[in-house]
């Protein structure tokens, strides 16, 4: 009677229980304490009552104990992973009494699931790439971009009181950027304003962008380098634009822009830029030049308005016209003074 007692007493019913019981029993170590085999049995019995009950309530606040249902649980909700490489998504299996339990796994993209893991194989798209690891892990051997997704592990128990759980696991695949496009001026004059653009489209999470010049990168702000202290340049990490207010003698040289993410980085051929000083000499030149030009075409234009070479033909002038010829009469000149015969003379 004694050793019933006190095996029903530190059963692990009792155990699941304490920890929340603890809050509404203050004496609950001593209560349990008691249903040691020793010679309290009716001590014990009369604890069993209160266990019982704590237990119920916590069942109903919806507290299974592990031993009555499966309950799953992963590393990491959220997993980043480089294109290319292998990632496993986690689904531990933590407690379950079933011994063959069905084991699925859903890809849902843009709100649509497709299966992963159905009939104890791989399916969809990662046929070929994939494979399952006990207890219940998924391993993509090479992520592509195309594996960004939310993916659901599903284990249903039927032998166990908890049949059935699930759990949600982000994945996002990190893309490299690939060599971005740069716009890099020949040339440009002191004192003017110019920009330097770059850019790629395939890197994520998105690039952010960085500067050189002269294998040097450019600082965000030019007050925080020596040798840009006095540079006017300003720097848009985002879009991988480089604007110079007024660019410097200083200013010229090699320049190449590099797309950084956390995937790796990319950047394109150097190019040179020139910086020029302003002409002033070849400006005045070439001013001098085209007035030349503009009088001596003025010059000429108004001599030969006086010379008459652009008078208009006046009505006095002799207009000859060619007399119309009918019947196949030919007509002489007036002034020729020759006999013309008809046709209709007869010899």
């Amino acid at each position: 009677m004694s050793h019933r007692a006190c095996s029903y007493g530190n059963s692990s019913m009792a155990t699941s229980t304490s920890l929340f019981c603890s809050i509404l029993i203050p004496n609950l170590s001593e209560v349990l304490s008691v249903c040691s085999c020793n010679r309290y049995t009716r001590r014990c019995k009369m604890a069993i009552p209160q266990l019982i009950a704590c237990f119920v309530l916590y069942t109903s606040l919806g507290h299974i104990p592990s031993s009555l249902g499966v309950i799953l649980r992963t590393t990491d909700k959220v997993v980043w992973a480089n294109e290319f490489e292998p990632i496993e998504l986690t689904c531990l299996i933590e407690s379950i009494s079933t011994n063959n339990p069905r084991i699925e796994w859903k890809k849902i993209k843009n709100g649509v699931p497709s299966y992963v893991y159905f009939q104890n194989r791989i399916a969809g798209d990662l046929e070929q790439r994939a494979q399952l690891r006990e207890p219940a892990n998924i391993l993509i051997l090479n992520a592509t971009r195309a594996d960004t997704a939310e993916y659901r592990c599903e284990v249903a128990a039927i032998d166990d009181q908890r049949d059935f759980d699930e759990i949600l696991i982000s994945l996002a695949v990190r893309v490299k950027p690939v060599v971005p496009r740069c716009r890099v001026p020949d040339a440009v004059t002191v004192g003017t304003s110019t920009e330097l653009r770059c850019l790629e489209n395939e890197g994520f999470p998105a690039s952010q962008y960085r500067w050189y010049h002269n294998n040097e990168e450019l600082p965000q702000e030019p007050k925080n380098s020596p040798r840009s202290t006095n540079s006017s340049y300003t720097i848009n990490p985002d879009t991988g634009g480089l604007k110079f207010r007024r660019v410097r003698k200083e200013d010229a040289g090699d320049y190449y822009c590099q797309a950084r993410n956390d995937a790796g980085y990319a950047q394109c051929p150097s190019q040179m830029m020139e910086v020029y000083d302003i002409d002033y000499l070849g400006i005045f030149l070439k001013a001098l030049g085209a007035v030349t030009v503009f009088v001596c075409l003025t010059a000429s234009i108004c001599h030969s308005f006086k010379r008459g070479c652009f008078h208009k033909k006046g009505h006095n002038e002799n207009n000859y016209n060619w007399p119309a010829q009918n019947d196949g009469v030919v007509y002489g000149d007036a002034d020729e003074g020759h006999f013309r015969h008809k046709s209709s003379f007869i010899i």
